[in-house]
């Protein structure tokens, strides 16, 4: 999503979501009960700062042919996070990801595809899937509930 878009994106799902969503700026720290969005002039990544979780953005050349990437954001987490860290990969085309979330794998973290039947396009999951870095696949439905469970039982 171009840059100009992703303010007013993250802008109308805080109007209509039950937590809150903004777009992510340097130093926002990563919370319970927030969303951050990528600005779509920078990839995102997450750094650790003490206790907590930070944001950074980045500018830089495309990778996967994207800006924000989602490989740039998971091998941050795989680095930062570690087995702190849950990476979800949803419905989209292409491969941006799937080596991401296999670093995050490797590092420890809980790591989940989103499964065929419920995905629109199902290119990101399955490369992820054939990568084999995917632990569970799940329908969107069943990542939703997964997630619920998590606010319930870790802290960030």
């Amino acid at each position: 999503m171009p840059g100009g878009f992703t303010q007013s994106f993250a802008n109308r799902l805080n109007q209509i979501s039950k937590i809150n969503v903004k777009e992510a700026e340097n130093g926002d720290i990563v919370r319970r009960g927030c969303a951050l969005i990528a600005n779509g002039n920078y990839h995102l990544l997450v750094n650790r700062a003490g206790n907590r979780y930070i944001t950074k953005l980045k500018d830089g050349p495309l990778v996967n042919r994207h800006k924000p990437a989602v490989d740039v954001l998971f091998r941050s987490m795989a680095r930062y996070a570690g087995s702190n860290g849950t990476g979800i990969l949803l419905t989209g085309m292409g491969d941006d990801g799937a080596r991401g979330l296999l670093e995050m794998k490797e590092a420890g973290a809980v790591t989940i595809a989103q499964d065929e039947q419920s995905s629109l396009v199902f290119g990101m999951p399955r490369e992820a899937i054939k990568l084999g870095a995917a632990q569970k696949v799940y329908s969107l439905e069943k990542i939703i509930n997964y997630l619920i469970s998590l606010s319930y039982n870790k802290k960030l």
